[in-house]
């Protein structure tokens, strides 16, 4: 068998996978394990070998759900009180400095981690804090939350992948007191001084020059805590992101500078592989024990053993033999994108590319080493060997005019540089086309350019890596440089590309077919492997990924109902409404609000949590897009959804002269996208239902900056049921309703302003007199949302009220005659392969 480790690699991971959805315990699997080892031993005396491999596979299967249920992650640790706490700690991963704000983590106990955030007022600074201090923090502590819509992130398992349960919030630097004692370990404290150390040598190289030092703080050492995501939005949009990111690439290239430094010093090959090893660990230890680069360095080690020992070295049974190494130390890890992406981006280059070029060029390149020899030429295949007394020939005809060592570099060198284009380019072409599913099901993203803007990201890249980890170890502001001046080149290469890029967006795919196109690829590769069906098996791929990019599924909604669908966005508003006929609009968009020397959040709503939901139901167009008012925690996400969704018309209030109104509009100019401004006393069929606009008034004009009196009143009906959507509207706005007699009865109400004790009066609960009362919040905010006379006032009524906070999503659907209500929260302990609404 050519790769024999690659089908206990399969079967392991089936059975990771396979203890996702069964509730397997250790005892039946021990018993299952053993019984079929068993079972696979006699088939094997009796010379049964098909029945012994099945044996071992399903014992394989077996173990490898054992070992997801041996290192199942327990509940987190709970930390009382949390809120505004006093907490005490050794930090184990010393501050990263960004604009004003400063970020570090601390052991509150073993191996339960705080994620400390510190804000600074201008100019303080904190005091000089390395691993093993212990800190003491007035702080806000909160566990991470997710936001709870289907599909989401799982921000807070990330962090708990991390061994982080809490994260805390200081407010100025005076918060922060360094206690007397050390803690942590030697060998930890001096990997962290090295870190700490090749963090500052980059900031001061590249003092005043913010985005080459956060760019090679991220690139050499993976500290991304200084990244703007601008900087990074082009590399994401041309497939190049990898380059930004610690990963094989730059594990390759440190490795190849290692073995040239060894080579040019005639250091001896085994002890050249053996420093070039070490080197790699080393950096994975400086980089932070990232998992990708351990993966790498894992796979390297296994490669260069190989190569040691002139075994046969093939690339995809060094891949499964690095895989399951990790899978069974870490089962985990198999749910992770960046497992499953670098992973299959070696088994694309192993099962496609590696045949494609040793049938093209990989025998070419092979036939220019040591031109000279002509006994070489009797181990080469025919072609091969006619290319090369080709070459030699050219050489020697070069050599009437010139030294014998130019004459073959002339000939020679351009052939290498094609031969290195033509890989990279299959190479880019393979890893592109066979990425294209998890990208798609990710990030939702189809890469156009990023054939050509690989070829040239990734050699300038590698450059980079080297010329930058020289400039870390001599400290010369001239090698720096010219890795700046390299970084600078990547740079104007992804934008150009960003600027011919489509920037189209394709909801996931659905189960059947992720399935068909996985089938597909794997039935490809035997096919090149044994050389049977290969253009019927490309062609099947082709179709099926044609079929992913259009993506002909329609929008998950239900036909001939109205829905509402609240979305959490956390402390903000956002709701999907899909109307009876199929139309689809979203109102507000959430947001994060700035305060005065305060700094956004590292998210956009509209881009990371409420595209990714309407992608999930596979929708590609909204209709309409709605702004309430312009407040960041309303309109904060909007821009993202004119760009991904591209509607037809963008609805809202007469609004202020202000910034941001003048960006959202330039955003809807750009996209073609019709502005429809809304006043009291419009009413119009939309979609099979009837929308009353209540707020504001036909005369109302807005002052120069947002305000909640701004906020855009809908009343949606279809049929016996009415939708009542207030945005933020006060006191005043609700009187005005009620002397205008238009805050009739409504089934469901969104409770306006997030439930602030300035709105949702008993009066207007007595003349809305809805049945359920929807609060869009965040949980443990600071504002102490809903208040408690708001929720006092609803439960005197007897208004079931559901909360984003508690509830998560939450879906009211209404036929005309029935209403219908479900949420993320009653559906988190439903099994099954998607959370699917």
């Amino acid at each position: 068998m050519r790769d024999p480790l690659v089908a206990p690699l399969a079967a392991i991971a089936a059975g990771i996978l396979l203890a996702r959805f069964v509730p397997f315990e250790a005892r039946e699997l021990i018993v299952a394990v053993l019984l079929l080892g068993a079972l696979g031993v006699v088939a094997l005396w009796r010379r049964a070998r098909i029945a012994a491999g099945c044996c071992t596979l399903a014992a394989l299967v077996f173990a490898g759900a054992l070992c997801a249920v041996a290192r199942r992650p327990g509940l987190p640790p709970v930390l009382e009180p949390e809120g505004e706490v006093i907490i005490t700690g050794c930090v184990v991963e010393p501050p990263v400095p960004a604009a004003g704000r400063e970020r570090f983590i601390v052991d509150l106990e073993r191996d339960a981690r705080a994620q400390v955030t510190v804000y600074l007022q201008d100019g303080e600074r904190l005091p000089p804090l390395r691993y093993g201090q212990r800190v003491e923090l007035d702080a806000r502590v909160r566990s991470p939350r997710n936001f709870n819509n289907p599909g989401a992130f799982d921000y807070a398992g990330f962090l708990a992948r991390k061994n982080i349960f809490w994260t805390a919030v200081v407010r100025g630097a005076a918060a922060v007191r360094v206690l007397p004692g050390h803690c942590g370990t030697p060998f930890r404290a001096a990997v962290s001084r090295a870190r700490v150390a090749a963090l500052e040598r980059i900031a001061s190289l590249y003092e005043g020059r913010p985005y080459d030092s956060a760019m090679m703080q991220a690139i050499l050492i993976g500290e991304t805590f200084q990244l703007e995501k601008v900087w990074v939005e082009h590399f994401r949009r041309t497939g190049t992101i990898h380059a930004l990111v610690i990963s094989g690439a730059h594990v390759a290239a440190l490795a190849a500078f290692f073995l040239f430094l060894m080579r040019i010093c005639f250091v001896p090959r085994g002890l050249a592989v053996a420093v070039t090893v070490l080197a790699t660990w080393g950096y994975a230890l400086i980089t932070g024990w990232q998992a990708p680069c351990v993966r790498s360095a894992a796979g390297l080690t296994l490669y260069m053993i190989g190569r040691h020992f002139y075994r046969r070295r093939s690339l995809m049974n060094v891949l499964a033999a690095v895989g399951i190494a990790f899978l069974v130390f870490d089962p985990e890890q198999l749910f992770e994108a960046s497992f499953q992406l670098s992973f299959l981006a070696v088994a694309f280059i192993a099962a496609f590319a590696e045949p494609l070029l040793e049938a093209t060029t990989a025998p070419l390149v092979r036939a220019l080493g040591h031109l000279r020899d002509a006994g070489r030429d009797l181990r080469l295949a025919p072609r091969a060997a006619a290319f090369r007394l080709e070459m030699r020939l050219l050489a020697d005809t070069l050599r009437l005019w010139l030294p014998r060592r130019v004459a073959e570099a002339l000939v020679t060198l351009p052939a290498w540089i094609v031969f290195y284009v033509f890989g990279l380019a299959v190479v880019s072409a393979v890893v592109q086309a066979g990425l294209a599913l998890p990208m798609v099901s990710y990030f939702h993203r189809v890469g156009v350019t990023g054939l050509s803007a690989n070829l040239l990201v990734v050699p300038l890249m590698g450059l980079v890596v080297q010329f930058g980890f020289v400039a870390i170890v001599t400290g010369s502001s001239w090698v720096a440089w010219l890795a700046g001046w390299l970084l600078c080149w990547s740079r104007a290469v992804v934008e150009w590309h960003a600027a011919l890029e489509p920037d189209w967006r394709v909801p996931a795919p659905p189960l059947w077919l992720a399935v068909a196109l996985s089938a597909a690829l794997i039935a490809a590769a035997l096919a090149v492997r044994h050389r049977r069906g290969r253009a019927a098996a490309t062609a099947a791929v082709f179709v099926l990924l044609a079929l992913v990019f259009l993506h002909p599924v329609p929008p998950d909604t239900t036909p001939g109902a109205l829905e509402l669908a609240a979305i959490d966005v956390g402390q903000g508003d956002s709701f999907l409404l899909a109307f009876p006929d199929g139309k689809l609009m979203t109102l507000d968009a959430g947001g994060f609000p700035v305060f005065s020397g305060g700094r956004a959040p590292g998210i956009d709503t509209g881009e990371d949590v409420v595209s990714p939901y309407l992608w999930r139901r596979s929708i590609r167009r909204l209709d309409a897009v709605a702004i309430s008012h312009l407040h960041a925690d309303h309109a904060g996400g909007a821009a993202a959804l004119i760009d991904n969704f591209r509607p037809r018309e963008l609805w809202t209030a007469p609004p202020p002269d202000c910034a941001e109104w003048r960006l959202l509009a330039g955003r809807a100019a750009r996209r073609n996208v019709h502005i429809r401004v809304l006043r009291r006393g419009q009413r119009f069929g939309y979609g099979g239902a009837e929308i009353e606009v209540l707020a504001p008034a036909s005369g109302y004009t807005p002052g120069p900056a947002p305000h909640n009196a701004d906020s855009l009143v809908l009343r949606v009906r279809y049929g016996r049921h009415a939708f009542l959507l207030t945005g933020d509207t006060e006191r005043a706005g609700e009187r005005e309703l009620l002397d205008e007699k238009l805050a009739g009865p409504a089934d469901v109400l969104k409770v306006a302003h997030h439930g602030s004790r300035t709105s949702t009066s008993e009066e207007f609960l007595d003349a809305a007199r809805p049945l359920f009362a929807l609060v869009s919040l965040g949980a443990d905010n600071l504002y102490g949302y809903p208040h408690p006379d708001v929720l006092k006032r609803l439960s005197a009524r007897g208004i079931r009220v559901l909360r984003t906070d508690r509830h998560g999503l939450v879906r009211i659907r209404t036929d005309g005659q029935r209403l219908q209500v479900d949420t993320a929260a009653w559906r988190a302990d439903r099994p099954g392969l998607y959370s699917v609404f």
